[in-house]
């Protein structure tokens, strides 16, 4: 990657980078059950030194760093956890006072915080509304869906603590996204939580995750599973709930996740299209014209997105938490250049690198580049290890919404670049249809 020749700003070349600050690292104050974070507490040994809050000097150093690292119009910090809102509204304040104290003039500094919402109050929401935080809203669904799994530490749901939370959102105008995480319950679910969230929570943007975990996925990282470990694609062990899964219980099947995305697809398409965002559906229909995918797990490359813990030590990814990814510390090396670095670069370029043979002759994968490479441990039918484990649910999705994609952009005056239905194909189609028009022509006239 050549930095220099990529868009100008300020007379430079631009230069963007993006982390995933935890600033209280994965310490919560809620139990969920299906959480790949609360594990990392043991895995980097917190207790022995990786401090659960970020200190005043780690602080000032990444905001610091993280402005310097970039030339462009607007710098996006992300804040997550674990449950950032337990450092309390007073240290949030001192993280834009920073931000404040660090920006070049002309230069917007915006921010996300991804939470629960069990902490918020009027206050913390002022504040949010003040600074136009972008908020990201944790929900599953309604009532029994989301406390089946999302309960507090003891073992109570935290439904009612998030409508709350709502309701305060709306109150204060607060910018909110939510983001509903898709097991073995909610996907058996589709209308009944996409209802949910655009009637009574009223989402203006949502966020689907689909929750994929191996039993060994608190100790062992992405990429160095045994390769005979892999099962084959359709193997009855990759179910949860099989007596013999490989996966934890509450994840969610392959051909589940392609069905609750069919589900929520046609009913967004029928009723809410132009009115209600859903993350996947848009990033798919800017995907149908040519344009990269601008979510980086259905995108080419990857490892654009770092991970940063309260210590300082910086990961090649959120989803790559583990001591075989950790890329420096920020008071060791400067975060530009850990983000541009040899190690990181091979990180992002490994995902186009890596597909089986089934990805690469796939008709979408435009659409899917082989998916987030932590979701690759099964092997294709043919045997070839490395197939992402939702391969089968995200091709039923795409081959079923391809016509609908192709009919928006036309019906919107876009080009289609790609799929079944792109303006090549309908071409070619044409083209052999007056071919054979031309052939049967010939053919009658002959005969006279």
């Amino acid at each position: 990657m050549h930095i220099t020749q990529g868009p100008q700003f300020n007379g430079k070349a631009s230069k963007r980078l993006h982390a995933m600050a935890k600033p209280i690292g994965a310490a919560c104050n809620i139990d969920c059950t299906y959480c790949y974070y609360l594990s990392k507490q043991d895995l980097l040994e917190y207790k022995k030194g990786c401090s659960p809050r970020m200190d005043d000097e780690t602080l000032e150093t990444y905001i610091r760093q993280y402005i310097e690292g970039q030339n462009t119009p607007e710098i996006i910090f992300s804040w997550q956890g674990g449950e950032p809102t337990m450092l309390g509204l007073e240290y949030f304040q001192k993280i834009v006072a920073l931000q404040a104290k660090y920006r070049p003039a002309g230069i917007v500094i915006s921010n996300d915080l991804q939470t629960n919402g069990t902490l918020l109050n009027d206050e913390w929401c002022e504040f949010l509304s003040e600074h136009q935080f972008l908020v990201g809203l944790s929900i599953d669904g309604p009532e029994l869906l989301h406390n089946t799994y999302r309960t507090n530490k003891a073992g109570r749901g935290t439904f009612r603590q998030v409508m709350n939370a709502v309701e305060l959102l709306h109150k204060h105008n607060v910018k909110f996204a939510t983001l509903t995480c898709v097991n073995n319950l909610t996907s058996q679910n589709p209308l009944e939580v996409y209802r949910f969230l655009r009637d009574v929570v009223k989402s203006p943007q949502m966020q689907f995750i689909p929750i994929v975990e191996q039993k060994t996925f608190r100790t062992t990282a992405p990429q160095t599973w045994a390769a005979s470990d892999q099962l084959k694609q359709g193997d009855k062990r990759l179910i949860p709930g099989h007596k013999d899964s490989v996966v934890e219980p509450w994840c969610v099947s392959d051909q589940a996740w392609g069905n609750f995305l069919i589900a929520v697809f046609d009913e967004w398409i029928q009723k809410d299209i132009g009115k209600v965002f859903v993350q996947y559906f848009e990033a798919s229909v800017e995907t149908w014209t040519g344009r990269p995918n601008p979510l980086c797990t259905l995108n080419e490359l990857c490892g654009k997105g770092l991970a940063m813990e309260p210590n300082g030590d910086v990961y090649s990814c959120d989803h790559y938490v583990y001591p075989e990814y950790k890329i420096g510390n920020i008071h060791h090396q400067k975060l530009d250049e850990m983000a541009y670095s040899p190690a990181q670069q091979n990180f992002g370029f490994a995902k186009s690198r890596t597909l089986t043979s089934q990805c690469q002759s796939c008709d979408y994968k435009f659409a899917c580049h082989g998916e987030c490479p932590k979701n690759r441990f099964i092997r294709t039918k043919a045997g070839e290890p490395g197939l992402n484990y939702l391969c089968a649910g995200w091709h039923k999705f795409f081959a079923h919404a391809d016509k609908a994609l192709a009919y928006i952009l036309r019906a919107t005056g876009h080009p289609v670049a790609h799929g079944k239905f792109s303006d090549e194909a309908l071409r070619q189609h044409q083209v052999e249809m007056s071919a054979k028009k031309t052939t049967v022509t010939a053919s009658f006239s002959s005969k006279f």
